[in-house]
């Protein structure tokens, strides 16, 4: 958002600040200026003068040299502007006075930082006092000043008065601020906003533009009606009629304002629109009421694939969630982005319909992205406006047609409002204010605050009542908010926080994720990060079925190419890529982990289940049980002391068909790990056997747990008992081990395989497998009589597996 100081001063009388006071105080008062630009910034000793006579220069054929009142005196100046020929006089043009300064050249190009300085000389021998100046010269542009040639000195009016100051008459003693206006505040994006926030901020009075009552004895209902279809979508839509229209420039007090704003003035009916979209943040539309069948407005979705041509000459596709402003026939203007082709303002116009209306801005930002069409109009829809200042913008348009003589105002307007916007109540709590910002405000001077920016009082229910315009106040924080910004940020006192402490902490979530990452650096593993975004391409690499579940992904609307278009639903491909990145360079041993997060569809659901796995994966020293090792390390840490279970039988295409296993626990399964298939591996580039484990968060964490429960040192002494079996190498061990965990009962304290064995002495099919089984009881010494039981327990349950006893 920008504005002229100028224009605020319009509406601020008796502000008098410098530039950088204002960007100073209305930034700490919330208004964020950016930045400014002085529109007078090296300009210096210009002064209106007239031409009293031109003669030509007798020794350059395109120089002249003329007589110029300056007011104080009359200056001998050499020129040779074309427009500026021998024999002419009376001409008001713009002179800088010998050691002035001018922006810049007359070519119109970048213009010098320090601007130029101008000092009396010879041109081809005759003395020159000053310099008469194009509009380029005094840093503006024909854009700007339409009126100006093209090259050439600027032509003054015949109101201007000699030897006043020229850059005051052409309105550039002018200062621009931009500003940084956040989305909640809507009100602030017009003149008349950021006026009320200047004039509080400096407390001075806010006199906004009376606008007064206009029309004829007619009624716009005989000519016009407005049929709000989609009432979802438009809030209220107002018109008014003008008939005989008059287009002629607009006068220059309104071209310099536009112009200050960055808009270039065309006519007065087009500059008038623009000036109250400024003024009052109200966009506004003008249609050729002899264009529009039937005299009928319809505001309507349109419908899917519906061709329009735009006021730009570009045909849209439009669908079924685009608002359009229709006739009895036809479409004539993209509502709140841009008017039709088919309606537009000629320069055979003869009578007008003005439009000012409050449609969705959620909708209207939604439509612009889909047709890549933004417009001015469009940018303030988006932001939501007050329904309340449509009517209000229409009556200040008709006023100004009244006041430049661009029309003749229709009585009446049509108003469609169906659903009134109420103002808001807001709770007036003092204490509650002051506690939350630690002042000692006091009612009155809060009330003041209140006052400047229009919040009434009612007293009787302790409520403040909020205008529509601010849609940003809604409960008694924001109330606070107020009151700081123009108590001053800088004068509330430092105060100790209310309450009683807490003590931070991360989450039990987090904390099992920490220790997941302590015991992978300990164990020698490296971090690894990489992208969520991944291939389709993916699956075929890690040999995965056509129907499997994996292959059901999040798709990017909008990805970088097909190499990041879907959300990973499992995490080996990155940690493969970074194996193999190590590998191909040469690095032995590599170790790595990662905490990945995959994004798993859920059936009826917007978002994904997104889940954090444990992934580690490693080549070089190390096989697969060195990795079983890591993992069981892992989940004895976080209180998981129940000995998980691996099922061989894990299916995973991209494993060892024969070094692969599911990892439970509790009958829960809560990960896999194994080697990594010779294909999958040769696929990626990995020369070594490359081993992965991958353990799923989200089903570990029920069995997690950080508790500790202290035992005392035993007692009495443990006894031991170690057997040797021969089994089929079908039985895992796993099955042993349930077996003695089942039979060993209160008296088992551990048990560990100390030795496995494979070879000539054990008969094929075959092998050896010997355990030390420990027990101990807490209140006693135990004795054979209470270990014998157990053991034959023990061994007639392995007996009847087929397990025998080695002698």
């Amino acid at each position: 958002m920008n504005t002229s100081l100028n224009w605020i001063k319009a509406m601020v009388p008796g502000l008098e600040v410098t530039d950088q006071e204002f960007r100073d105080a209305m930034t700490l008062s919330g208004t964020k200026v950016e930045n400014f630009t002085a529109f007078d910034k090296n300009l210096d000793k210009i002064v209106v003068g007239q031409i009293e006579s031109v003669e030509k220069h007798p020794d350059a054929d395109k120089l002249v040299i003329c007589q110029v009142n300056v007011g104080s005196e009359t200056v001998q100046i050499v020129t040779g502007a074309p427009n500026i020929p021998v024999g002419s006089s009376g001409q008001k043009v713009p002179v800088v006075l010998d050691g002035g300064r001018v922006a810049g050249g007359h070519d119109g190009g970048a213009l010098p930082e320090d601007g130029i300085k101008i000092k009396k000389g010879k041109l081809r021998g005759v003395e020159s006092f000053g310099m008469m100046c194009a509009i380029e010269e005094l840093g503006s542009s024909r854009e700007f000043y339409p009126d100006a040639p093209e090259n050439g000195i600027y032509i003054l009016g015949d109101d201007a008065q000699v030897g006043e100051d020229a850059v005051h008459y052409l309105g550039l003693d002018d200062t621009v601020f931009e500003y940084e206006i956040t989305n909640n505040r809507v009100d602030c994006y017009s003149i008349i906003g950021i006026a009320r926030e200047a004039a509080a901020t400096f407390r001075k009075p806010f006199t906004p533009p009376v606008v007064t009552e206009t029309g004829n004895a007619e009624d716009i209902n005989d000519y016009v009606k407005v049929d709000v279809e989609a009432t979802d979508l438009c809030s209220r839509y107002t018109a008014r009629l003008v008939k005989n229209i008059k287009l002629a420039p607009s006068p220059k007090w309104m071209q310099r304002r536009l112009a200050s704003a960055g808009i270039r003035p065309i006519n007065n009916i087009v500059d008038i629109t623009n000036y109250v979209m400024e003024e009052y943040g109200q966009p506004m539309h003008a249609y050729d009421y002899d264009t529009l069948a039937g005299g009928k407005i319809v505001v309507r979705r349109a419908k899917d694939g519906e061709k329009f041509m735009t006021l730009d000459g570009q045909e849209r596709t439009l669908d079924s969630d685009m608002l359009m402003i229709c006739d009895g026939e036809k479409a004539v203007g993209l509502a709140g982005i841009m008017g039709g082709e088919n309606s537009k303002i000629t320069d055979d116009v003869k009578t007008m319909l003005f439009e000012a209306a409050t449609f969705d801005g959620t909708n209207i930002r939604k439509a612009t992205k889909r047709l890549g069409l933004r417009t001015d109009a469009s940018g303030k829809f988006e932001k939501g406006l007050d329904p309340e200042n449509a009517l209000a913008a229409m009556n200040r348009a008709c006023q100004l047609i009244e006041e430049l003589g661009a029309g003749e105002i229709v009585g009446g307007v049509v108003d469609v409002y169906p659903n009134k916007k109420e103002r808001v109540r807001v709770p007036f709590e003092p204490e509650r204010i002051n506690a939350l910002l630690g002042t000692n405000v006091s009612v009155e001077e809060m009330l003041g605050y209140f006052k400047m920016l229009e919040l009434d009082y009612d007293e009787a229910k302790q409520e403040l009542i909020i205008p529509t315009f601010r849609q940003d106040l809604l409960r008694t924080a924001d109330i606070a908010e107020e009151v700081a910004r123009f108590f001053g940020y800088a004068n509330i006192p430092t105060t100790l926080p209310h309450g009683a402490s807490t003590m931070g902490k991360i989450s039990f979530k987090q904390r099992v994720e920490d220790v997941a990452g302590e015991i992978a650096q300990f164990c020698g593993f490296s971090q690894a990060m990489t992208y969520s975004f991944e291939s389709p391409k993916v699956f075929d690499k890690l040999k995965l079925a056509a129907d499997a579940e994996e292959r059901k992904t999040v798709v990017i609307s909008n990805p970088l190419g097909e190499d990041f278009s879907i959300m990973r639903t499992l995490p080996l491909n990155g940690m493969l890529n970074s194996l193999a990145i190590n590998y191909n360079r040469r690095n032995k041993d590599v170790k790595l982990y990662e905490l990945a997060k995959v994004y798993v569809p859920v059936e009826g659901e917007d978002l994904p289940d997104e889940r954090v796995q444990f992934t580690l994966g490693f080549y070089g020293d190390g096989d697969f049980f060195t990795m079983k090792g890591v993992v069981e390390e892992f989940l004895e840490k976080i209180g998981m002391s129940a000995r998980p279970e691996y099922d061989p039988e894990a299916g995973k295409t991209f494993l060892h068909p024969g070094r692969q296993a599911e990892i439970l626990y509790k009958d829960t399964v809560i990960g896999y790990l194994g080697e990594v298939h010779p294909d999958v591996a040769d696929t990626y580039g990995l020369g070594e056997r490359t081993y992965i484990a991958v353990l799923d968060l989200p089903e570990i964490l029920p069995f997690a747990s950080f508790d500790r429960k202290y035992e005392g040192i035993a007692k009495f002494p443990a006894v031991t008992r170690d057997i040797s079996m021969v089994m089929p190498k079908t039985v895992l061990v796993g099955e042993v081990e349930k077996i003695i965990e089942k039979r060993g009962g209160k008296l088992l304290e551990k048990y560990n395989l100390f030795d496995i064995y494979e070879g000539a002495q054990i008969k094929e099919g075959f092998k050896s497998v010997a355990y030390t089984i420990s027990f101990r009881a807490k209140d006693r010494t135990l004795e054979d009589k209470d270990i014998q039981p157990i053991m034959e327990k023990i061994l007639g349950d392995l007996s009847g597996m087929g397990i025998e006893l080695r002698s």
